[in-house]
C-alpha cells in the first residue's frame, strides 16, 4: 500500500517525471504497456490484436491539456484516428476511451462546455464508422462531471459508455442509476490517489464493492464491460454471467495492453469478447506509472531493471 501511494504521489511529481522519463532503461518497460506515440503504432497494434480474435478500446493519452489549442489537437488525433480505423476496416473492432480533461475540460471558465463540444466530435467521427466511445474516469473530483457529460452525449449517441471505479464509496449507487438497457459501462478497481473519507483503502474492501457492482451490472439491461486481470473476479464475472442468464455477447472483458496476454487469447477462444486497451502517445508518464503502482510484478522488474542500469 505504502509503495502504491509513494507511486501515484510520483505520477504528479515533475522531479520524478524527469528522472523515469530520462532513465534509459525506463524504454523498455514503457513498451510493455504503450503501443508507441504515433497514430500508426496505434493501428498497428489494433490489427495485431483483431487477428487474435481480439477488440481494442484506443487512448490518446494526455492529461495535461493547458490550452484550448492542445484540447484541439486532442480532439483531432481521435477524430484522424477513427477516420483511419474505418478506412483501415478495423471499425467495428475498435473503439476509443476519452478524457475529458484531455479536451479541455479543466481550463476553467467555458472549459466543460468546450470539452463536451469536442466530445460530441469525437462521437460523430466514431459514427461515421460503426464505433463506439468510452468515457474514461479520472480522480473523484471529476466523477459527477463525467456522468453528467455522458448522460448529455448520450442524448445523441446511446451507445456512449462511461466508467465506475469501485474503490469510490459512491460506486454501488453509481451502478444503480446506470442499470437501463443501452448502457455501456467499464467497472475498474480504479488507480489515483484518493481520500480515505471517498474510497476504500484495503484490496479486499475494493474487491468486495467491485463484486457488489458486477452483480448490480450483470442482473441490469445494460451492456457490462469488466476491466480486471484479477483471476478471482473473472471467475465471479462469468459465474455471474451464467446465473444472469447473459449471452457471451451482452457483455465484455477487458484487460490492458501488454498484461496476461495469454489469458486474454485464452478467454477469446472460449468465446468471450475481450478487448485490450490501447494507450498510445508521447504523454505517456502519468499512465505508466499508474500501471507500476496496480502491480507490484511491474515495479519490481522496474526497479530491478533500473539497478542494472
Amino acid at each position: 500500500m505504502l509503495s502504491r501511494q509513494l507511486l501515484l504521489a510520483a505520477s504528479r511529481s515533475a522531479a520524478a517525471r524527469r528522472a523515469v522519463v530520462t532513465a534509459p532503461v525506463t524504454r523498455a518497460l514503457v513498451d510493455r504497456f504503450i503501443a508507441g506515440e504515433q497514430r500508426d503504432d496505434a493501428v498497428s497494434a489494433t490489427e495485431g490484436l483483431i487477428v487474435c480474435g481480439l477488440q481494442a478500446s484506443l487512448d490518446f493519452l494526455g492529461e495535461d491539456t493547458t490550452d484550448e489549442a492542445g484540447a484541439d489537437a486532442v480532439r483531432d488525433e481521435y477524430t484522424g484516428l477513427l477516420a483511419r480505423l474505418g478506412e483501415d476496416g478495423f471499425g467495428r473492432g475498435a473503439e476509443v476511451s476519452v478524457k475529458l480533461s484531455a479536451l479541455g475540460a479543466d481550463l476553467g471558465g467555458g472549459g466543460a462546455a468546450a470539452a463536451l463540444d469536442r466530445a460530441r466530435a469525437v462521437c460523430a467521427a466514431a459514427a461515421a464508422v460503426g464505433t463506439t466511445v468510452t468515457l474514461d474516469m479520472e480522480d473523484h473530483t471529476t466523477t459527477d462531471a463525467t456522468l453528467a457529460a455522458a448522460a448529455e452525449l448520450r442524448a445523441d449517441y446511446p451507445w456512449v459508455g462511461v466508467v465506475l471505479q469501485s474503490y469510490l464509496r459512491r460506486t454501488e449507487a453509481d451502478c444503480r442509476e446506470l442499470l437501463h438497457a443501452g448502457s455501456r459501462v467499464r467497472l475498474v478497481k480504479g488507480a489515483y490517489a484518493e481520500p480515505d473519507s471517498v474510497a476504500f483503502r484495503g484490496r479486499g474492501e475494493v474487491d468486495r464493492s467491485y463484486v457488489r457492482c458486477l452483480r448490480l451490472l450483470m442482473e441490469g439491461h445494460g451492456y457490462p464491460m469488466v476491466a480486471t486481470h484479477d483471476p478471482r473476479l473473472i471467475a465471479i464475472a462469468a459465474a455471474l454471467a451464467a446465473r444472469t442468464g447473459r449471452a457471451q455477447d451482452t457483455y465484455e472483458f477487458q484487460m490492458l495492453y501488454g498484461i496476461r496476454e495469454e489469458e486474454q487469447r485464452r478467454l477469446a477462444t472460449a468465446g468471450e469478447t475481450i478487448r485490450v486497451y490501447v494507450p498510445y502517445g508521447g504523454d505517456w508518464y502519468g499512465y505508466f506509472m499508474r500501471r507500476l503502482a496496480e502491480r507490484p510484478a511491474n515495479l519490481a522488474f522496474f526497479l530491478r531493471s533500473l539497478g542494472r542500469g
